[in-house]
């Protein structure tokens, strides 16, 4: 993982937390257990730096509600 990718996640990751009220490290623990962040955010990297952050975190949130990672 480059270094783009790698502050990318941790952007995503700190707003999640901001945004869910939930702390840094459970926003990396679902994301990762839900197979969101390497198998979604990593390989998508290229289109969602591109997003607005408001956009970004509705699109993650409702992808971690999909996988049964949040309550619907």
């Amino acid at each position: 993982m480059d270094r783009n990718i790698l502050e990318f996640v941790t952007y995503c990751i700190s707003k999640l937390s901001q945004r869910l009220n939930i702390s840094q490290r459970e926003v990396y623990n679902r994301l990762n257990k839900s197979g969101i962040l390497y198998g979604y955010i990593v390989p998508s990297y290229d289109v969602l730096h591109t997003f607005s952050s408001r956009y970004l975190m509705d699109d993650l949130t409702d992808f971690m509600k999909e996988k049964g990672v949040l309550p619907q």
